[in-house]
């Protein structure tokens, strides 16, 4: 299922994963100023083919190499010969075929490898140049990108939701928050998130998922002091069983929120002593 639309002269491709007949996930591929941000997943492909092919492109900007934003890359490269940018340390993992488990191909479809370019601190589209803004927590080779006449941040996958409730492995609270600390510092309205779509407000959205965030490190923070376990915390702050957690054989679990922090506060107890 794909619905096309525009806000701010920006063209969103809203992207639906179906399960049963109802969408469970949206995915957004993103078109501005000439330049394709985010691809969408393999899975999606034969919808978005006819899509981009009416379109003037010239480029295309990855927020991370994750599959469901990299998986029609290898159809840009092959078949429009455009050239791929991601951050450096995404390009080793663009050129490697599905580096993902199998229930996230099942997912979002099999990412073939393809040929990717490392991103600089800024990139240009037709008319506009863009900062790039290097953003980790949600995967080590997330970035934003900021254009500052028009107000506009594509902010990945950093935002998604204002309340987190089930993270990754590979996933840091704490670094997280950090980096929405740092889109803050840039002069923003309109915010285009991967999964949530166009934000006007984006800024307020932001300040409201680190607000969030914050007051769960203080209660995690809270319950270790007082003892508990990353076991007993995640029952006692998480107790909804989410299906992705068996799913993904722990890929994705409430536990890891509670340990990524858990794992902050052990490097700031021991940067303290020294």
């Amino acid at each position: 299922m794909l619905t096309i639309y525009k806000h701010d002269g920006v063209i969103c491709a809203e992207g639906g994963l179906e399960r049963n007949g109802k969408v469970v996930r949206t995915i957004y591929s993103f078109i501005v100023d000439g330049i394709v941000v985010d691809t969408g997943p393999k899975n999606l492909q034969t919808e978005l083919v006819p899509f981009y092919e009416s379109l003037s492109l010239n480029k295309v900007v990855l927020t991370h190499s994750h599959e469901d934003h990299s998986g029609n890359c290898p159809w840009f490269a092959e078949e429009m010969k455009l050239p791929v940018f991601v951050h450096s340390k995404g390009v080793e993992i663009c050129a490697q075929h599905t580096p993902y488990p199998k229930y996230r191909q099942n997912t979002w479809g099999t990412r073939e490898a393809f040929h990717a370019l490392p991103l600089g601190s800024t990139i240009s589209s037709n008319h506009y140049t863009w900062e790039v803004i290097y953003t980790p927590g949600h995967a080590d080779d997330h970035i934003a990108l900021f254009n500052k006449e028009r107000g506009m941040m594509f902010s990945g996958d950093l935002y998604v939701d204002p309340h987190t409730r089930i993270a990754m492995d590979t996933e840091s609270i704490p670094v997280i928050i950090q980096s929405l600390k740092k889109l803050l510092t840039y002069d923003f309205q309109s915010m285009f998130c991967a999964h949530s779509g166009y934000h006007a407000n984006g800024k307020v959205q932001i300040k409201r998922k680190i607000d969030y965030l914050e007051n769960l490190y203080e209660k995690v923070e809270k319950l270790y002091n007082e003892g508990g376990s990353v076991q007993e915390i995640k029952e006692r702050l998480f107790p909804k069983k989410y299906g992705m957690i068996q799913l993904s054989n722990g890929e994705w679990d409430t536990l890891h929120i509670v340990s990524s922090i858990i794992d902050d506060i052990e490097i700031r107890k021991s940067l303290q002593k020294k």
